[in-house]
């Protein structure tokens, strides 16, 4: 998945020469935790987020904290340099730019304008979709050796049943080269019917992990 389709074109904005407390209202009147800050040429220059305002912004437990503090230009306070990402970048990118440099957001730039805004949420909903458990749905792991064929040998069994897939994804068993874990998502409430015929074919079913459960 690109992140044109989970992008949102950024209904907010700011320039450098804004004044702090233009952002404390937008923030709070938008409900949203970011703004990208950009220059004449809708350039990205840096970004704004809540807690940047946040703690630039007086304590209302403290009332002779000087406001003047919110006159101040935005680029007193804004992160500068931004990462951005592009349209066509994939969605495991932006995770792995969250991951690794521990923000929730990057501006989407495109011929080094600003085209849209990707957050956590945003990616977080999207991965949600992707492993089908919005629908409902029932969970089967599967422990396999790491080699050709495997997985559609097990996606056969499925589709012999007769049973729809909602989402599959593979990973690694323990960090092992050897093993994978398979996680099928299949449209049925009682998937114990195919958990039978997978162990019947030899395959490690990890989960569902019910007591009593033919071996």
């Amino acid at each position: 998945m690109l992140v044109e389709e989970i992008m949102s074109k950024p209904t907010v904005k700011l320039s450098p020469s804004d004044l702090i407390e233009e952002a404390l209202a937008l923030l709070n009147e938008h409900t949203i935790r970011h703004i990208p800050i950009v220059d004449e040429n809708d350039q990205v220059v840096g970004i704004l987020s809540d807690r940047d305002v946040r703690d630039a912004t007086p304590s209302i437990l403290e009332p002779e904290q000087n406001y003047q503090i919110l006159k101040h230009d935005i680029s007193s306070i804004m992160t500068s340099p931004v990462i951005t990402v592009h349209p066509l970048d994939f969605i495991e990118d932006i995770a792995s730019i969250f991951y690794d440099h521990e923000i929730a957001c990057v501006p989407v730039t495109k011929n080094n304008q600003l085209v849209g805004i990707v957050t956590e949420k945003d990616l977080l909903y999207r991965l949600i979709q992707l492993t089908g458990i919005h629908e409902q749905s029932s969970q089967i792991e599967i422990k396999v050796p790491n080699k050709v064929g495997v997985l559609p040998q097990v996606t056969k069994i499925v589709s012999d049943r007769n049973t729809n897939i909602s989402s599959v994804y593979v990973y690694p068993y323990q960090d092992s080269y050897t093993q994978k874990i398979i996680v099928l998502r299949i449209q049925t409430m009682n998937p114990m019917p195919l958990i039978d015929e997978l162990k019947q074919h030899g395959y490690e079913v990890i989960w569902p992990n019910i007591p009593g459960l033919s071996k």
